[in-house]
């Protein structure tokens, strides 16, 4: 894996080897790269063992780093996956969510490692995009989902 100028570095306790390898089972156009171990001892592991694991997740390039307890994630940073239908957005939430994950509203729900996704139907995108009285009603129709649900986004669009 080539080195990108710009790499997301995701921070976790102990598990970014697990985390990497759940991501790149479940999201298309990721994979994995090097794994590498701590050449010594440092404040929350050993000499040995995996201190940053390289992969790409939908194909943006990220660090899992295994930094200890020190930092936890929040919902400032979520990775937004774009799925085309309800069959792609039932997919991603049910892989998050039923590996040890919790749902959450208007399409966010958190990973077992505590990273924020947002698994966002184009449709929804689309309708805010569009603007005016078609955006306020699937913004009013997605305020009260958790995960979105595609036929009721594009009727709010309908109107």
């Amino acid at each position: 894996m080539a080195i990108a100028k710009n790499t997301i570095c995701l921070w976790y306790d102990k598990d970014a080897e697990a985390a990497a390898r759940f991501y790149v089972a479940t999201f298309p156009d990721s994979v994995m790269g090097a794994i590498h171990r701590a050449p010594t001892d440092y404040p929350s592991g050993k000499a040995g063992d995996v201190l940053t694991v390289e992969f790409t997740v939908a194909g943006t390039p990220c660090i899992g780093l295994n930094g200890g307890t020190a930092f936890k994630h929040s919902e400032a940073f979520s990775f937004q996956i774009a799925t085309d239908d309800q069959e792609e957005t039932d997919r991603y939430w049910s892989a998050i969510v039923g590996n040890g994950g919790k749902e959450s509203a208007c399409g966010w729900c958190k990973d077992r490692w505590g990273i924020s996704w947002q698994i966002t139907p184009r449709v929804l995108t689309e309708a805010m995009a569009a603007g005016g009285e078609e955006a306020k009603r699937a913004f009013t129709a997605m305020m009260e989902m958790g995960k979105i649900d595609v036929a009721a986004i594009e009727k709010a669009r309908r109107g």
